[in-house]
Protein backbone atom coordinates (compact mmCIF):
# COMPACT_ATOMS: atom_id res chain seq x y z
CA UNK A 1 0.00 0.00 0.00
CA UNK A 2 1.08 3.61 -0.80
CA UNK A 3 0.48 6.40 1.72
CA UNK A 4 0.83 10.15 0.57
CA UNK A 5 1.49 11.84 3.73
CA UNK A 6 1.05 15.87 3.59
CA UNK A 7 -1.46 18.63 4.69
CA UNK A 8 -4.19 18.80 2.02
CA UNK A 9 -3.98 23.06 1.54
CA UNK A 10 -0.33 22.37 0.18
CA UNK A 11 0.40 23.16 -3.19
CA UNK A 12 3.15 20.63 -2.88
CA UNK A 13 0.62 17.76 -1.89
CA UNK A 14 -1.74 19.11 -4.11
CA UNK A 15 0.60 18.37 -7.40
CA UNK A 16 1.41 14.79 -6.13
CA UNK A 17 -2.12 13.95 -5.42
CA UNK A 18 -3.16 14.91 -9.11
CA UNK A 19 -0.17 12.89 -10.77
CA UNK A 20 -0.52 9.82 -8.82
CA UNK A 21 -4.50 10.11 -10.06
CA UNK A 22 -3.59 10.62 -13.10
CA UNK A 23 -1.03 7.25 -13.21
CA UNK A 24 -4.34 5.58 -11.68
CA UNK A 25 -1.90 4.75 -8.63
CA UNK A 26 -4.31 3.60 -5.44
CA UNK A 27 -3.18 5.51 -2.15
CA UNK A 28 -3.96 6.64 1.05
CA UNK A 29 -3.59 10.33 2.02
CA UNK A 30 -2.46 10.90 5.35
CA UNK A 31 -2.98 14.51 6.68
CA UNK A 32 -0.10 14.62 9.37
CA UNK A 33 -2.37 17.99 10.82
CA UNK A 34 -5.13 16.03 11.10
CA UNK A 35 -4.34 12.46 11.35
CA UNK A 36 -0.77 13.10 13.33
CA UNK A 37 2.23 11.59 13.04
CA UNK A 38 4.36 9.13 15.33
CA UNK A 39 7.46 8.71 16.79
CA UNK A 40 7.82 5.54 15.50
CA UNK A 41 6.95 6.41 12.03
CA UNK A 42 9.52 8.75 11.56
CA UNK A 43 12.86 7.16 13.02
CA UNK A 44 11.18 4.47 11.02
CA UNK A 45 11.64 6.74 8.08
CA UNK A 46 15.05 7.61 9.46
CA UNK A 47 16.39 4.25 8.72
CA UNK A 48 15.28 5.01 4.96
CA UNK A 49 16.65 8.72 4.81
CA UNK A 50 18.56 10.84 6.05
CA UNK A 51 16.56 12.65 8.58
CA UNK A 52 17.40 16.35 7.61
CA UNK A 53 15.30 15.79 4.52
CA UNK A 54 12.58 14.96 6.79
CA UNK A 55 12.35 19.10 7.85
CA UNK A 56 11.27 21.35 6.04
CA UNK A 57 12.86 24.74 6.93
CA UNK A 58 11.12 26.98 4.55
CA UNK A 59 8.20 26.30 6.78
CA UNK A 60 5.80 28.66 8.34
CA UNK A 61 6.39 26.56 11.08
CA UNK A 62 10.19 26.49 11.21
CA UNK A 63 10.39 30.27 10.75
CA UNK A 64 7.71 30.22 14.22
CA UNK A 65 10.18 27.98 16.08
CA UNK A 66 12.66 30.06 18.50
CA UNK A 67 15.88 30.70 17.71
CA UNK A 68 16.56 27.59 20.91
CA UNK A 69 14.63 25.11 19.36
CA UNK A 70 16.02 25.88 15.51
CA UNK A 71 19.33 25.71 16.51
CA UNK A 72 19.30 22.33 18.75
CA UNK A 73 17.78 20.42 15.91
CA UNK A 74 19.75 17.30 16.11
CA UNK A 75 18.98 13.90 14.69
CA UNK A 76 18.41 12.65 18.43
CA UNK A 77 15.30 15.21 18.57
CA UNK A 78 14.01 15.97 15.23
CA UNK A 79 11.55 13.56 15.14
CA UNK A 80 9.66 14.32 18.77
CA UNK A 81 10.17 18.49 17.01
CA UNK A 82 8.25 17.00 14.23
CA UNK A 83 5.42 14.93 16.04
CA UNK A 84 4.75 18.03 18.29
CA UNK A 85 4.64 20.33 15.16
CA UNK A 86 3.45 17.85 11.72
CA UNK A 87 3.87 20.51 9.52
CA UNK A 88 7.53 20.83 9.79
CA UNK A 89 7.73 17.60 7.74
CA UNK A 90 8.52 18.53 4.68
CA UNK A 91 5.75 17.54 2.09
CA UNK A 92 4.96 15.32 0.95
CA UNK A 93 6.69 11.98 2.08
CA UNK A 94 4.98 9.39 0.20
CA UNK A 95 5.92 6.06 1.66
CA UNK A 96 5.57 2.12 0.09
CA UNK A 97 7.28 -0.89 1.23
CA UNK A 98 9.72 -0.29 -1.54
CA UNK A 99 10.24 3.63 -1.78
CA UNK A 100 9.93 6.27 0.62
CA UNK A 101 9.88 9.73 -1.21
CA UNK A 102 9.81 13.11 0.01
CA UNK A 103 8.91 16.38 -1.90
CA UNK A 104 7.36 16.09 -5.36
CA UNK A 105 9.34 14.78 -8.07
CA UNK A 106 7.08 13.40 -11.53
CA UNK A 107 9.94 10.76 -12.24
CA UNK A 108 9.67 9.30 -8.60
CA UNK A 109 6.36 8.80 -8.42
CA UNK A 110 5.91 7.10 -11.44
CA UNK A 111 7.69 4.29 -10.29
CA UNK A 112 4.05 3.22 -9.07
CA UNK A 113 2.51 3.53 -12.46
CA UNK A 114 0.03 0.72 -12.67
Amino acid sequence: MITLYGIKNCDTVKKARKHLDSLGVDYHFHDVRVDGLTKEQITAWQDRIDWATLVNKRSTTWKQLDDAQRESLSEQNFADLIVANPTLLKRPVVESPQYLFVGFKAAELDQFAV
